[in-house]
């Protein structure tokens, strides 16, 4: 596994970080990693997320879709 350094984060990051960490109940190196895994995750995580909030969705069928881009027009 991998080791990354990072210098010069400025000092009212660190205590964002810190404050963060801690209301987690985390150490600051896993909110930093546990922040990088939500933003880069894998691309079939992100598919599979997208997928599953769009079961959320109401049924639309095509006569809807019609009448909303009529709907408000003269």
């Amino acid at each position: 596994m991998a080791t990354l350094t990072i210098r010069n984060l400025p000092d009212e990051l660190i205590e964002r970080l810190k404050a963060s960490a801690k209301a987690g109940n985390r150490s600051m190196e896993q909110e930093v990693r546990e922040l990088l895994e939500t933003r880069y995750q894998k691309k079939s995580d992100l598919i599979k997320a997208i997928r599953n909030s769009w079961k959320e969705l109401p049924e639309t069928s095509a006569k809807d879709i019609e009448s909303w881009r009529h709907e408000g027009r003269p």
